[in-house]
């Protein structure tokens, strides 16, 4: 199954975020992006691809390890930028990002561990994808309109395991399905 470790907002912060995205949508040449939903609003820590059925309890037990490790943090939506000449843009965070930082790497080495192959290690930077192109686009208007918006504070009290399940229908513009398969409590042995 095709898994990621990710923290997921909660529905106050999605919903605030949702009155941004709106106001985002409204700009001209939106439309010509394709705009994730609600669903798809996740800070991804660690991206697992096609993780065996049999590896799944291992790297399950690696994630609880680390969620106990790290104590609860505070973090808020806040700002945006793009990646790829505007092919993605997405929204950023403010808080503990040290923590949160923390958190997907051991999210990244629990994978190691539990013998799920990882591409080569890169920096985490903390972003919610918002919308993606497939053409280079002038993201300008959007990353300064975003630069404005500050989401409220929550505390981060869980790690959560998601299943991506890819579009299959065909149609234009289906968004991927995403599924908390499990989550773990952050800070339970701390």
């Amino acid at each position: 199954m095709r898994l990621f470790a990710a923290v997921l907002p909660p529905e106050d912060v999605a919903d605030e975020l949702a009155v941004e995205v709106a106001r985002l949508r409204g700009l001209p040449g939106a439309d010509g992006l394709r705009w994730t939903g609600r669903p798809g609003w996740h800070f991804t820590l660690a991206f697992y691809g096609e993780v065996d059925d049999d590896v799944v309890p291992a790297l399950s037990a690696r994630l609880e390890r680390a969620a106990d490790r790290t104590p609860p943090f505070a973090l808020a939506v806040r700002g945006g930028g793009q990646f790829g000449h505007g092919r993605a843009l997405w929204a950023g965070a403010e808080g503990d990002l040290a923590a949160l930082r923390l958190l997907a790497d051991r999210a990244e080495a629990a994978a190691r561990k539990a013998g799920v192959p990882m591409n080569e290690h890169r920096r985490y930077k903390a972003h919610l994808t918002l919308a993606r192109s497939r053409d280079a686009i002038d993201a300008r208007p959007y990353v300064e309109r975003l630069a404005d918006f500050t989401g409220r504070t929550w505390t981060v009290g869980d790690l959560a395991l998601v299943r991506s399940n890819l579009p299959r229908s065909g149609v234009a513009g289906e968004q991927p399905r995403y599924e908390a398969v499990a989550r773990w409590a952050l800070g339970r042995s701390g």
